[in-house]
C-alpha cells in the first residue's frame, strides 16, 4: 500500500484483532520541521533541513516558502532552501487556513523585510488557539499591526529589544518571538516560554545561524545578529508519532521496537504506558521496546505543557483507556475543544462521559468496528488505533487530517502486522 496520493476522499479500512510485532522507524518531527523551514527566510545563504517527514503540512510549507520567493527542493526527506531575495510578504488566506503553522512566517518576514501580511490562522478545529501572544511581542518590538479584510498587516521600521512575559505558555508564540528577535543585536528577554523539544530544536538552528540564545528555566535571553548564516540541521524524531505507535503496540498486546526515537522526549508518555501495564525497555540512545499484556490498567491523565503529558497524545490514550480494566479519568487542560473524537469512539461502543474538560472512561473488553469520521489530526490517529482493537472492520473517513501529521501511518502499522487498507478517490460525492 502507498500513501503517495493524499486526498480528502481517501479512507482507511482497519481490520481489528491483529497483534503488532516487529520494528518500525520513526519519522522526523512535523512540529519541529515547520518552524525550522520558516527560519530559512531569515538568511540569504543556503539552508538544509534533514529528516523532514513527507506530509501535507510540509508540502503546504514548501508551497508557502516558494510563494514568498524561496528556491526550494524537497527530496528524500531533505529540504534545500535558498532565499536570496524575498519577493512577497503575504501568506495568503487559503494556505493559512490549511495549516496554522503558516503564522510562523510573520516573525522571519518582519525580521528580514520589516513587513508581513498573514491570513487569520486555520488548522485543526480543537480550540481557539489565539495568536494575540505573538502580536504582543511584535508590538513591543516596534511593529504596527492592523487587521483588515481577514488579514493581519504588520510593519516595523527597526526592531527594538523586547522584555516580555507570555500570559500563557505558547509553542508557536515562543517560536515566532525568537525568529522575530533573531536579527535584533540588543538583548531581549522572554519569560514564561515554551520548552517543548521542538522549540529547543529551533533554538539549536538559530544558534547555528549566529543568534546568541540562553535558556534558564522558562526564561530566554536573546541577542540577535543582523547577518545570519545558513545552516545544515537534522530534525529531531517525532515524539508524537512514536507515542502513537507505542500505544498501538501496547493495546494490541504486541511487542514493538521503535527505532530512531529520543526516549528523553517521551518521559511522560512512557510513564503512563508503564502505569497502564506496559513493559518498556530503553535499548540504547534511540530505540524503545514496548511490550503489551492481557491486562490494561486504568489511568488518570491531565494534559499540560512539556515536560507534562502532551495534549497531542490525549486522544490516543483515550482509546487505551476504553479497553482498560476499570474507570479512567482524562482532563484536557490545553485546548477546550479536544474531545471531538469521543463521539466517534462512542459509535464503536466506547463508554465515555464528558464533564467539561474531563472525560470519564469506563473500560470494557473490546470495541466494535464502525464507520467513523476524523475531526482533527490526533483524533484521526486515535480512530485508527481504535480500529486495531475493535471486532470486525472500521472505516475511518476524512483522513486528510491524518496525512497532515503522520507519514504513512497505515504502512508503518502494516509492517508490524496490522491489516489496514487505504481506499483512494473511491467515495461518492453525490
Amino acid at each position: 500500500m502507498t500513501n503517495t496520493t493524499l486526498s480528502g476522499s481517501d479512507f482507511l479500512l482497519v481490520e481489528g484483532g491483529k497483534r503488532l510485532k516487529g520494528a518500525v522507524k520513526i519519522s522526523g518531527s512535523k512540529n519541529a520541521s515547520l518552524p525550522i523551514m520558516m527560519a530559512t527566510l531569515l538568511t540569504k545563504e543556503p539552508c538544509v533541513v534533514r529528516n523532514v517527514p513527507t506530509l501535507l503540512d510540509v508540502k503546504n510549507a514548501v508551497e508557502l516558502l516558494e510563494l514568498i520567493g524561496a528556491n526550494v527542493k524537497f527530496e528524500d526527506h531533505n529540504v534545500f532552501v535558498e532565499v536570496k531575495r524575498l519577493q512577497n510578504y503575504v501568506a495568503p488566506d487559503y494556505l493559512v487556513r490549511r495549516m496554522r503553522a503558516s503564522i510562523l512566517v510573520a516573525g522571519p518576514l518582519l525580521a528580514r523585510l520589516g513587513k508581513a501580511v498573514v491570513g487569520m490562522p486555520g488548522g485543526c478545529s480543537i480550540g481557539a488557539r489565539l495568536i494575540d501572544q505573538h502580536l504582543k511581542v511584535f508590538e513591543k518590538g516596534g511593529a504596527f499591526i492592523t487587521v483588515r479584510n481577514g488579514y493581519i498587516h504588520m510593519e516595523v521600521e527597526k526592531i527594538k529589544p523586547v522584555e516580555h512575559t507570555f500570559e500563557v505558555i505558547t509553542v508557536t508564540g515562543t517560536e515566532n518571538a525568537l525568529m522575530f528577535l533573531s536579527r535584533c543585536e540588543k538583548r531581549s528577554i522572554l519569560r514564561n516560554t515554551a520548552l517543548e523539544p521542538e522549540v529547543i530544536d529551533l533554538i539549536e538552528v538559530l544558534r547555528k545561524m549566529g543568534v546568541d540564545i540562553e535558556v534558564e528555566g522558562r526564561t530566554m535571553v536573546i541577542r540577535g545578529n543582523p547577518e545570519l548564516r545558513g545552516f545544515d540541521h537534522t530534525v529531531i524524531p517525532d515524539r508524537i508519532e512514536a507515542g502513537t505507535l507505542a500505544v498501538a503496540g501496547f493495546i494490541t498486546g504486541g511487542d514493538v521496537v521503535l527505532e530512531g526515537v529520543c526516549p528523553e522526549h517521551m518521559g511522560s508518555q512512557l510513564e503512563k504506558l508503564k502505569e497502564a501495564g506496559a513493559v518498556i525497555e530503553i535499548l540504547g540512545l534511540d530505540k524503545i521496546r514496548v511490550i503489551g499484556n492481557s491486562k490494561i490498567n486504568p489511568l488518570e491523565i491531565s494534559t499540560s505543557e512539556y515536560p507534562g503529558f502532551p495534549t497531542d497524545m490525549q486522544a490516543q490514550f483515550t482509546v487505551l483507556c476504553c479497553i482498560a480494566d476499570g474507570v479512567s479519568q482524562i482532563t484536557e487542560n490545553i485546548f477546550e475543544n479536544r474531545f471531538q473524537h469521543v463521539n466517534e469512539l462512542q459509535r464503536m461502543g466506547a463508554k465515555i462521559n464528558l464533564k467539561g474538560r474531563t472525560a470519564i472512561v469506563f473500560g470494557q473488553d473490546r470495541l466494535s468496528g464502525a464507520e467513523v469520521f476524523s475531526t482533527d489530526l490526533r483524533a484521526s490517529a486515535s480512530l485508527v488505533l481504535a480500529g486495531l482493537v475493535a471486532e470486525g472492520t472500521t472505516v475511518v473517513r476524512e483522513i486528510h487530517h491524518l496525512d497532515r501529521g503522520y507519514e504513512r501511518l497505515e504502512d508503518k502499522l502494516n509492517t508490524l502486522g496490522a491489516r489496514i487498507e487505504r481506499i483512494t478517490n473511491a467515495r461518492s460525492t453525490g
